[in-house]
């Protein structure tokens, strides 16, 4: 395969990171485009574009600008052939604390950074979530499934955002990949993730925040099985496509946290709290379509991707580093 130009908006952080620095192991030049927000600790973004320099040298290239700011993006599109449009403000719970916030970055910050691809030859790659799908109960959820009622202000912007990217691509003619992604996990995670923040109270021997009676389920899928994903969406021959990236499994909360117990060593000190708003009971990927047109695979189940984020994070906080 021919060496690509790739941007990745978002680039400094957990998934867009990982993307990098498979891109660059493969041969292509890589560009972020970031503007370390301060959301979680800017020391972990900065040392993840450390990572990304040493292993790119010329190859890689980092532009500090926000998505809302049409010259940074048109600073950013520009040379490029594909861009993989991963910068986001994350998390459910946060956005009903600040909906116009998560709304002006999400949003209007995609519409601001497609309209500055010219280029009717540049492919474009959208990071959606599996949140679009709401309080779904019909199990596993398809991309054919009716998104229409999301139960958070960050589901509605990622609805939004692959509306946009529709529109975009109708009127401009680019190809645009929608890809909703089902709570990703790994190395290098957002700290304020469930995995991540269960694994500091469990080290630390603090409470573990868990919400409602540990019935409900998610879909963890580890972040080198969605990069795999994501390289295949860059190339699929299709005008406008959406696919699920998952595990196609679920895990119950309770489950999740006897797995950690038992990879860290240590047991977890629950503190019981109600189940929160915009919260769901279930969320199951049917990847069967990713399968077939992406070859889209799975290959990490979670009990080896917990194993994985553990000794990796037992070793961060070995040597000291944020987390």
């Amino acid at each position: 395969m021919p060496s690509r130009s790739v941007l990745i908006t978002g680039g400094a952080g957990f998934i867009g990171s990982h993307l990098g620095q498979q891109l660059l192991a493969r041969g292509d030049r890589v560009r972020v485009l970031d503007n370390l927000d301060p959301f979680y600790a800017v020391e972990l973004k900065r040392r993840n574009l450390a990572a990304l320099a040493a292993a790119g040298g010329e190859r890689f290239e980092f532009l500090e600008g926000d998505l809302r700011e049409a010259a940074a993006c048109r600073r950013a599109v520009d040379g490029v052939e594909v861009v993989v449009h991963l910068a986001a403000l994350a998390g459910v719970r946060p956005s009903i604390q600040d909906p116009v916030r998560y709304l002006d970055v999400n949003v209007t910050g995609t519409q601001v950074l497609l309209q500055q691809i010219d280029d009717q030859a540049v492919r474009v790659v959208f990071g959606s979530s599996s949140s679009v799908y709401g309080g779904n109960t019909k199990v596993p959820f398809a991309e054919s499934d009716p998104v229409d009622r999301p139960v958070s202000p960050y589901a509605a912007s990622k609805k939004a955002g692959e509306v946009l990217s529709y529109t975009w691509h109708h009127l401009r003619g680019n190809p645009v990949v929608c890809l909703r992604f089902f709570t990703v996990y790994g190395p290098r995670q957002r700290p304020e993730m469930a995995i991540h923040q269960f694994a500091r109270h469990i080290t630390d021997g603090t409470e573990i925040p868990f919400f409602g009676d540990g019935s409900s389920r998610r879909d963890y899928t580890y972040v080198d099985d969605i990069v795999q994903g994501i390289t295949a969406a860059m190339e699929v021959d299709r005008p406008y496509a959406i696919y699920n990236l998952g595990g196609a499994a679920t895990t119950s909360l309770a489950e999740l946290v006897q797995l950690l117990e038992r990879a860290l060593g240590r047991p977890a000190r629950r503190k019981l709290l109600p189940d929160q708003p915009g919260d769901v009971p279930i969320t199951c990927a049917d990847v069967s379509l990713a399968a077939r047109e992406l070859g889209y695979r799975c290959t990490t189940p979670l009990a080896a991707g917990i194993e994985r984020f553990c000794r990796w994070y037992l070793d961060e906080k070995r040597e000291g580093r944020v987390l």
